[in-house]
């Protein structure tokens, strides 16, 4: 890494290059053989050393929405599926009969489950006085299907409880809170999970428009799996930040954060990463991010923030930030062996834990959505 904190390319070497015959000598046949042998070997070496990677992922096409396969490596992107659906899809799930689901936000009014090839298998429409809030969690077994939910008529939020084979709800259980956006499982305490309430005071029907900031209340939530009871709840000290998207890493939950401050200098400076551990909540210093962290990933022995509006990712340890790669309009992550897949507007950067990189074309026909995840 560079003392200006960005993350260098990684230099490649040619394959052949340990094959040049040394000024001075004569190669016997038995060297000439074996040198033979490993120029033939090396294409096929080579290929499979090249790192590649299939997505889940929402994108647009144009004026239409789309989820569906990509294939990412050397090459950029692939479309290995498609399939179009009603407005803008968010959240993607994979089930464990091979199947995936993908949710809509603004407006949130659809379920869709799909297979591999591109073909929707079922729909469901949310039920009235509902919406959507864009992410989804299965059950371990796969027998049941949580997402995040907005009662209309009080903003308040809810996960609904659902089958996984139909679909239908079974349940509702309060998120103790406003605007409830991820969810996932308690790795540190088994039979809970946790929600993130963004907090933020918002209707469907306006789309992105923000009411009365004043009144935010952002929060996490651990609730009992069985029953919904709520076993936790942890606020930040800043109440202007919106905790949005989950990623653990070990016993560590990062949270990705959105500023919403009405002073553009301190939205600009807002931190976009505070971590849970041990049952405390602490945001992670770091440089002016534009305070918009989009999806999170783990990433060696921390995490990975999409920056879409700083045109990176960013990149914390442990011990704090290590650094940004830049990656216009960077949002949707995945981590896949170990390697990171961050999709941006231009290009697809897959990034190893030794900070070796590669960077890909992407396709100027798609424009990916918030995120995208590893099959």
């Amino acid at each position: 890494m560079r003392s200006d904190g960005q993350v260098d390319m990684a230099e490649t070497l040619s394959p052949t290059a340990s094959l040049q015959r040394p000024r001075g000598r004569t190669i016997n046949r038995r060297t000439f053989l074996l040198g033979l042998a490993a120029v033939l070997a090396a294409p096929r070496l080579a290929l499979a050393a090249a790192p590649s990677a299939t997505l889940a992922a929402a994108w647009q096409a144009g004026r239409d929405n789309r989820v569906g396969l990509l294939a990412a490596g050397e090459g950029g992107l692939a479309i290995a599926a498609q399939l179009d659906v009603p407005t803008r899809a968010h959240g993607l799930l994979a089930e464990l009969s091979g199947t995936l689901l993908a949710v809509a936000r603004r407006p949130g009014d659809w379920l869709l489950r799909w297979d591999r090839r591109g073909r929707a298998l079922a729909w469901r429409w949310i039920e009235p006085g509902r919406a959507f809030a864009g992410h989804l969690l299965a059950s371990p077994d796969g027998a049941t299907v949580y997402s995040t939910e907005i009662d209309l008529e009080t903003g308040a939020g809810l996960v609904g409880v659902r089958d996984a084979a139909s679909l239908e709800k079974r349940a509702e259980w309060s998120t103790l809170g406003l605007d409830p956006h991820q969810l996932a499982w308690d790795r540190t305490r088994p039979g809970a999970l946790i929600v993130a309430n963004g907090g933020v005071p918002t209707r469907p029907e306006t789309g992105r428009l923000k009411l009365e900031l004043g009144r935010m209340d952002s929060s996490l939530v651990r609730l009992d799996l069985g029953t919904g009871a709520p076993l936790g709840q942890w606020r930040l000290a800043d109440p202007r930040l919106s905790l949005r998207h989950l990623a653990w890493n070990g016993g560590r939950l990062g949270i990705a954060l959105q500023a919403e401050h009405d002073d553009p200098a301190a939205k600009a400076a807002a931190p976009v990463l505070a971590v849970l551990a041990d049952d405390r909540l602490e945001t992670v210093p770091g440089p002016a991010l534009a305070g918009y962290g989009g999806a999170i990933a783990p990433y060696g022995d921390g995490f990975a923030i999409g920056c879409p509006r700083a045109q990176g990712v960013a990149l914390y340890g442990r011990a704090g930030y290590r650094g940004r790669v830049e990656l216009a309009e960077a949002c949707p992550l995945a981590t896949v062996d170990g390697r990171l897949w961050a999709g941006g507007r231009d290009r697809v950067l897959s990034l190893a834990e030794d900070k070796a990189m590669s960077g890909t074309a992407s396709r100027s026909d798609i424009r990916l959505d918030n995120h995208w995840i590893a099959i």
